[in-house]
């Protein structure tokens, strides 16, 4: 179980008696691990750019930078914007509490200030920070979810299709070669009969395995629908392809699956690769590697056929 990151608070105030009663305060609520400090907003900003921080409690009026310079820096940098900042305030006027809050801070606390109200700011300001980070991861993971093959876990049709456009016109406008293989799994249809569907999705889990360690980091691979699979291989000539495929070829007929008794399955792999008068557009080059593994199919499967620009496919 991964550890949860330690909780730590920033104080920043160029008064230590003052700083010193925050953290007195802050410590007998127990709301974080770590209580840091600084007695300039400089130091302030190095601990900032250093250490985990859930929220930080500066003062306005400290000399070099100001509570106000600190906070626009804070929040003109996209990592730490999201960090709360409670201004700390000696002045009572509505318009330096209306400036601190139009540069982004969170809410403010007038000096002297009584601990049960800064303790209150404090823990509102911890829970909308640790909403808004709930709401992020879940953003995220939809994001995620939205990308991915839910059972083998790599980009699905429609993500692919969206970076193949926009590595084909990246291709295409620097004259870059790029090769796309589309491969299926022979006789998929009877692994499901055989053994049954929980084992062909183990099947499609280790093969996705197989071949992602065999693949370079900027390689794109995708499930492409059912047993069928897809990867583009940027910047890689016909040779680079067939030599690829091959390989992948050759490691899947190898392995034995202990899902289905240690039997062996193959694949057939169509490959195509751009520039080529005759697939100049991303869907002429994804018809041409499908016609390539239409190929492979009919002439015996378990085989890597190349679609040949003079429309005949070589093997």
């Amino acid at each position: 179980m991964e550890a949860k990151p330690e909780s730590n608070v920033l104080v920043i105030d160029d008064s230590g008696t003052i700083r010193q009663g925050i953290k007195i305060v802050l410590h007998q609520a127990k709301l974080f691990d770590n209580i840091l400090d600084a007695s300039n907003a400089e130091d302030g900003l190095e601990i900032v750019k250093s250490r985990r921080v859930e929220l930080i409690l500066c003062d306005i009026v400290m000399p070099g930078m100001d509570g106000y310079q600190f906070l626009s820096t804070v929040k003109g940098l996209v990592e730490y914007r999201d960090i709360p900042v409670i201004l700390l305030t000696g002045r009572d006027s509505v318009e330096s509490k209306v400036r601190g809050l139009d540069l982004g801070a969170s809410d403010y606390v007038t000096k002297p200030f009584e601990a049960d109200e800064l303790i209150a700011r404090v823990r509102v300001q911890l829970k909308v920070k640790r909403l808004q980070d709930e709401l992020k991861i879940a953003k995220q993971r939809y994001k995620e979810m939205s990308i991915t093959d839910f059972l083998t876990e790599i980009y699905n049709r429609r993500h692919f299709m969206e970076l193949f456009t926009l590595e084909f016109s990246r291709s295409r406008r620097y004259d870059f070669q790029l090769s796309l293989m589309i491969y299926d799994i022979d006789n998929f249809k009877s692994i499901n009969d055989t053994y049954g569907h929980s084992v062909g999705d183990e099947v499609l889990r280790v093969l996705t395995r197989l071949i992602r360690e065999e693949i370079r980091q900027h390689d794109v691979f995708a499930r492409y629908g059912g047993e069928e699979f897809v990867l583009m291989l940027p910047q890689t000539s016909v040779d680079g392809a067939m030599s690829v495929a091959e390989k992948l070829r050759q490691k899947v007929a190898a392995y034995h699956f202990d899902s289905m008794d240690g039997k062996n399955i193959t694949i057939s792999i169509g490959v195509a690769t751009y520039p080529s008068a005759e697939f100049d557009t991303s869907e002429k080059l994804i018809n041409a590697a499908d016609n390539a593994l239409y190929v492979a199919k009919r002439s015996g499967k378990n085989k890597v056929v190349f679609a040949d620009p003079s429309h005949e496919t070589k093997d």
